[in-house]
């Protein structure tokens, strides 16, 4: 930045010596008809020149290279913290987010960093300009001095209006760009079902939102681009016209006239640099507020203790969810993401402390909690002790959460359903077994591309059970293992899931009734809450609204 300002200040200072030099050519070898004077100041202006398209090479690549490193900069701090944030990312801000923050964000971060390069260099070059016109002519200096500060007071406002229309065109776009994400990564499914058609035009109306956002951004936008071109010209006839009538009235002379009109030009392109840093900074002011709110994301501190001697029951207060060690247990709510959040909160994936919402872009507001989230959060408890006291790889290893989108990483079957484990055929075929995904392993060195690609969403979430399932945890939190296979092969999940996972603890998110009749405890949940527990036929004759919601799924009487 030091660079720019350096290489900035030198340029402008090389623009506007070539008037005075000019001035002292006219006045010392053309007017008195003078030969060697002439050539001299002919000599100085073509070094003068030669000079400054040297300093404008290094002005322009230094400031290049400080937009580019602060632009990259940020995009490693961004990378870096989204992976220190690992499993945690996606419940904590939405994919579209995170790329408008990559492809837009850094970018007009780094084009704000003109106004410590270049932005400084242009208030020199004003300085050193008004210095020379108070030699020349001090009544020239005081329209320099006023005029200045009069066009910022007139671009000031517009700025502004521009930073606030900026600010809402920037949330619609991240949850423009969040909906194109979701579309992208669920192409297949849609196309499967029909739905692409009703997704491309809500896109498109969304879309058209947008756009109008950008107009809004747009009228301000243009009349600061129309200022920062034209006012500098308005200013520089105000200029030339006063000094025009000096000349005439014998006050300067005609090299002094010329070298007027040099340095009001060359005011004209600072000026024109001061108007578009404030566009800049405007724009980056922006962009940098979502870096920061994603930077400031809480990470998950890995310190803690070892945790509770043997399986222990994990307990959330919030929703009054109780999973007991070595019992299948079941929640069943009308809201899905209900359940999924307590899965999150029961595995250590979402803050301790709520602080605030995620509003309707899924951006937070405060520190993200989960979407929904109650003031009078609680921790969760794990066999007496604070979940969130316990070293977070402990809770890793003997907690996991199995939800629909985990990835799937490339490379062969073995090792995706091994994991970060020793491949060993034997437990792997009993997973692949549990999962009822023999039409997936025929072979285990079949290759599974990144996300499971070459897959259908059915293999993909009984490929993911079995994974699960191979980690063998203390306590597993499964999220509607079976939405996505039929009901002949769901019973056999259902059946051969109870028997593989019998004496370790097992939570399962979902509202299958075959799932919960296999359930030794079922949660009922309202709201996020516990409304009723117990066996999923004991609910079925004691709550109307938990017989409601699964004969629903079911399609009729059970």
């Amino acid at each position: 930045m030091a660079l720019g300002a350096l290489f900035g200040s030198l340029w402008f200072l090389s623009l506007a010596t070539m008037p005075y030099l000019i001035s002292q050519a006219i006045d010392r070898g053309i007017t008195p008809r003078r030969p060697g004077p002439l050539i001299l100041w002919t000599a100085a202006v073509f070094a003068c020149g030669l000079a400054g398209a040297g300093l404008g090479i290094m002005r322009h690549r230094s400031m290049t290279k400080l937009r580019i490193a602060a632009a990259l900069r940020t995009a490693d701090q961004v990378l870096t913290h989204a992976t220190r944030l690992g499993a945690a990312l996606p419940r904590r801000i939405t994919a579209g987010e995170v790329v408008t923050i990559g492809i837009s964000d850094v970018w007009l971060i780094g084009r704000a960093m003109n106004v410590g390069g270049v932005g400084v260099a242009a208030v020199l070059a004003c300085a050193v300009v008004a210095t020379l016109l108070h030699r020349t002519a001090p009544q020239l200096a005081l329209v320099v001095l006023i005029g200045v500060p009069a066009l910022g007071v007139l671009v000031g406002p517009l700025l502004n209006g521009t930073q606030r229309a900026g600010s809402r065109y920037r949330e619609r776009q991240g949850a423009l760009n969040a909906r194109l994400v979701d579309v992208v990564g669920g192409l297949r499914v849609l196309n499967g079902l029909g739905g692409s058609a009703t997704h491309l035009e809500r896109y498109v109306r969304e879309s058209a939102r947008l756009r109008d956002q950008g107009y809004r951004v747009g009228r301000p936008s243009s009349w600061v681009n129309a200022l920062g071109d034209g006012l500098p010209m308005v200013f520089l006839a105000i200029v030339i016209w006063v000094a025009a009538r000096m000349a005439a009235a014998g006050q300067i002379s005609a090299g002094q006239l010329v070298a007027v009109y040099g340095y009001t030009a060359m005011l004209i392109i600072p000026v024109s640099v001061l108007i578009f840093c404030g566009f800049d900074v405007t724009y980056g002011l922006v962009a940098a507020r979502r870096v920061t709110g994603f930077l400031d994301l809480p990470l998950d501190d890995p310190r803690g203790g070892e945790g509770p001697v043997g399986p222990s029951r994990l307990h959330d207060p919030v929703s009054g969810v109780t999973a007991e060690p070595g019992r299948l247990t079941a929640l069943a709510g009308t809201r899905p993401a209900d359940a999924v959040e307590i899965l999150d909160r029961l595995g250590r994936y979402l803050p301790a402390e709520p602080t605030g919402t995620a509003d309707e872009h899924g951006w937070p507001s405060g520190v993200f909690p989960q979407a929904g989230g109650t003031p009078e959060h609680q921790p969760v408890s794990w066999g007496g002790q604070r979940l969130e006291d316990v070293a977070r790889d402990v809770v890793r290893d003997r907690i996991l959460v199995a939800e629909n989108h985990a990835d799937l990483f490339a490379g062969p079957l073995r090792e995706v359903v091994a994991g970060r484990r020793d491949p060993d055929d034997d437990l792997i075929r009993a997973a692949i077994d549990t999962a009822v995904a023999h039409d997936v392993a025929d072979d285990l060195a079949r290759p599974v591309e990144w996300g499971g690609r070459n897959l259908s969403g059915g293999q993909r979430q009984r490929l993911r059970l079995a994974r699960a399932l191979h980690a063998d945890p203390e306590m597993l939190l499964l999220a509607e293992p079976t939405s996505a296979v039929d009901a002949h092969t769901e019973s056999a999940i259902a059946e051969r899931l109870a028997a593989a996972r019998a004496g370790r603890g097992t939570v399962v998110a979902t509202t299958s009734p075959v799932l919960l009749d296999r359930a030794d405890t079922v949660h009922y949940l309202v709201d996020g809450r516990v409304a009723a527990t117990g066996t999923h036929r004991e609910l079925l004759v004691a709550e109307p609204g938990y017989r409601a919601l699964v004969t629903r799924v079911f399609g009729g009487d059970e």
